[in-house]
């Protein structure tokens, strides 16, 4: 790699470079803001952008390695944060102008433990209103006619621009997956539970769940474990041992994975060449990919998360709401409308259901390694379209707090990419990405 512009080089190499000595973290900022300058002007990833305190945390991590003390695993490696999370020093208006000028006096937990893992952070990068619906103004790097996908807009954009290595995004039903895949990177939404959330945006308190931007698969592994931990202020963080994700990553499977593909009604959604490409992959991966015609119940949870959604942002979120209607999207004002008749009653059945989807999944993976899933319906569509794209491919396994793997394999007849998903045991990441290893090597696919 040592033809590799600073910017465009793995999280994971990058750090190894900085501990050797090979390159300065004041170098790999360097390079990351002038491929910023460069292109941001056009792609518009980014809601705030911190230059000269990002500079100023890079040469500390130098001046810091310099003198032999300890380094963490991302030391000097820069990072985008989704701008829904929560930082002392730069605003957070969560895509939303009722919130310009936000800023708040805590870092997240998940910006404390990026900190201290020695991660230099960039800026904040652009998401759709409340991290919902309403797009940004950003485009797809490869194609600025299509939506980059969203909520977590933003964050694709940068990282697949080589922006940043890294780029930190949530999920509450499709936001990292499905972005992921319009912009051709790897997307990770870990295991519900895993990572914190006190200090992001509350969007739903049962759904919310935050996920990772990488062009390199054992990126979304270190920065994963680096933003692991229990955090009790927040009630999904539990308190027990949590996988290693990239020693998962790093481990050879100890014999051949067993894959799942079901299918499932909106398939038939599916764009033809996202059909023809899912097919090919099915068919390299051979004997190893049982495929199943998917229960009316696994189908019943896109309603059952909906309901939850639209219920639990009106209540987190309705004093907002309500004081500032005026500043509230066209987008949105439907659907909080709409939201604020759900009953109490339905809202707790939903619940219920949920919660037998996740004892249902917790049986189901005795038998099988990973599902393997459309990440999208096809590529991205047109930003004429309206919208962000349709997040139906992530809605199941959200809901279901599954850990999610977007990886980009696919390119559609536009010359666009289409991402394939791998779907996991709740709180086996480390296996997901063990499987995810080896289906790259069995398709002979470079971790790129």
């Amino acid at each position: 790699m040592t033809n590799v512009d600073p910017n465009a080089l793995s999280a994971v190499e990058a750090a190894r470079k900085i501990r050797n000595g090979e390159l300065s973290s004041e170098q790999l900022v360097t390079a990351c803001l002038n491929q910023i300058a460069k292109t941001d002007d056009h792609l518009k990833a980014w809601a705030y952008l911190d230059c000269e305190g990002a500079l100023a945390q890079a040469k500390k991590c130098d001046n810091h390695r310099f003198r032999g003390k300890p380094l963490g695993p991302l030391h000097g490696v820069p990072v985008g944060l989704k701008d829904v999370i929560d930082t002392s020093d730069m605003p957070t208006c969560r895509g939303s102008v009722i919130f310009q000028g936000r800023q708040t006096d805590q870092d997240a937990r998940i910006v404390e433990l990026l900190r201290e893992a020695g991660a230099v952070i960039l800026g904040k990068t652009k998401t759709t209103e409340f991290a919902f619906m309403h797009p940004t103004d950003s485009v797809n790097p490869y194609n600025a006619d299509h939506t980059p996908g969203g909520s977590s807009t933003g964050s694709a954009v940068a990282v697949s621009a080589c922006h940043v290595p890294l780029a930190v995004g949530t999920q509450t039903n499709g936001s990292v997956i499905r972005p992921a895949s319009y912009c051709g990177v790897y997307g990770f939404k870990p295991s519900r539970g895993l990572i914190p959330r006190t200090g992001i945006l509350q969007t739903s308190k049962t759904l919310d769940q935050v996920g990772v931007f990488a062009r390199h698969a054992e990126d979304v592994a270190l920065i994963a474990d680096v933003i692991s931990g229990y955090d009790q202020r927040d009630n999904l963080s539990f308190s027990h041992a949590r996988p290693k994700v990239q020693e998962g990553w790093n481990t050879q499977a100890p014999v051949k994975p067993n894959l799942i593909w079901i299918d499932l009604p909106y398939h038939d959604r599916l764009s033809e060449d996202a059909k023809a490409g899912y097919s090919e992959v099915l068919e390299a991966l051979g004997g190893q990919v049982e495929r199943v015609q998917g229960s009316k119940n696994l189908h019943d949870l896109i309603h059952v998360q909906r309901v939850i959604h639209e219920y639990e942002i009106v209540h987190h979120l309705d004093d907002i709401f309500s004081s500032s209607w005026d500043h509230v999207s066209q987008t949105i004002k439907p659907v909080i409308t709409r939201a604020r008749e759900i009953t109490e009653q339905e809202y707790h059945d939903a619940l219920a259901i949920q919660q037998s989807a996740i004892e249902y999944f917790d049986v189901f993976f005795k038998d099988y390694d990973a599902v393997l899933a459309p990440s999208a319906l096809g590529e991205a569509p047109l930003v004429s379209m309206g919208g962000t794209g349709d997040p139906i491919c992530s809605t199941v396994w959200t809901t279901a707090g599954l850990p999610c793997l977007s990886l980009p394999l696919l390119m559609g007849n536009n010359d666009l990419p289409i991402g394939v998903q791998l779907i996991g045991a709740a709180e086996q990441d480390d296996r997901l990405l063990r499987t995810a290893h080896w289906m790259l090597k069995t398709l002979e696919i470079e971790d790129s």
